[in-house]
């Protein structure tokens, strides 16, 4: 069988030591057929990362540099477009702050090729101190970005924001939830063909929710915690008054789309969620 996967990465002004480990460690995998490192940096790195001992261009590294900062939904966009284009059946979005093993992606790529209704998957994602971070989650509403932007710590510690991040089911087994972090996103292509790719509108934060629910439409997005991976969380928004802007800006546009109060779809995916004991989520 042929290789399954493509990968992509995007960068802006990261340094070497954060994505050239996992690069080393994703090209282990049997199933890699391409990974694509999508930078958005003012400048062009293509002869750093040749002289990083890497075989780009062609091989199974392709770098591409967009000349401006497009956002994460469209520099990522970029790899899947190739992905659909040479049929290749599945592709991972992946952060350059990941830290995974080749053999969890190929256990996860077996997970998804036993079950076709698996649009999506994610695995279990701990912290650099090992804590649970909870990225499985119900659709947002406005009032949940609200509590969690402007409360800081005592809005993600209220019983309201536990229930956002279902922290109340089980996560020693699977739920299917409607909204699944872009940090990790294991996807089917079919379903990519189905449901389209990354909303370019947005500049980066709710392109995750938006892709993952539109998915959700057709196929399981399913949070799998048989499998591991750390995840150095930056949380920028909530560290940078310009990223907060950015995150703000970028969620209006989301809720805009959706809609803020009516979003029927919202609810019937949340109350599904909520009303499914945890023995039966995947």
């Amino acid at each position: 069988m042929g290789r399954l996967l493509n990968i992509s990465i995007v960068l802006y002004k990261t340094p070497e030591d954060e994505w050239k480990p996992l690069v080393e460690e994703l090209l282990q995998s049997e199933n890699v057929h391409k990974i694509y490192l999508i930078d958005n940096s003012p400048e062009d790195s293509e002869f750093r990362i040749q002289n990083s001992g890497f075989r780009i261009q062609g091989s199974e590294v392709s770098y591409r540099h967009t000349g401006k900062n497009l956002g994460y939904g469209a520099a990522n966009n970029i790899a899947m477009r190739e992905t659909i284009y040479d049929e290749i059946p599945f592709h991972l979005v992946i952060n350059s702050d990941i830290q995974v093993t080749a053999e969890a992606i190929d256990n996860l790529l077996d997970v998804m090729q036993s079950n076709d209704a698996i649009g999506q998957l994610m695995p279990r994602v701990v912290g650099v101190s090992g804590e649970l971070q909870y990225l499985c989650k119900l659709l947002p509403t406005p009032i949940d970005l609200l509590r969690r932007i402007l409360l800081g710590k005592r809005g993600k510690e209220s019983k309201a924001n536990q229930r956002f991040e279902l922290r109340h089911l089980d996560h020693s087994r699977p739920i299917n939830a409607p909204y699944l972090s872009g940090c990790f996103m294991l996807l089917r292509t079919e379903a990519l063909l189905k449901a389209g790719l990354f909303d370019e509108r947005y500049f980066m934060y709710p392109e995750d929710i938006d892709l993952t629910r539109r998915i959700h439409r057709d196929y399981l997005t399913l949070y799998y915690p048989s499998e591991t991976i750390v995840h150095a969380h930056r949380q920028a928004s909530y560290h940078s008054i310009r990223m907060l802007w950015i995150h703000a800006v970028n969620m209006i546009r989301y809720f805009n789309k959706w809609g803020w109060i009516m979003d029927k779809e919202r609810d019937a995916f949340n109350s599904l969620v909520l009303n499914t004991p945890d023995t039966e989520h995947a």
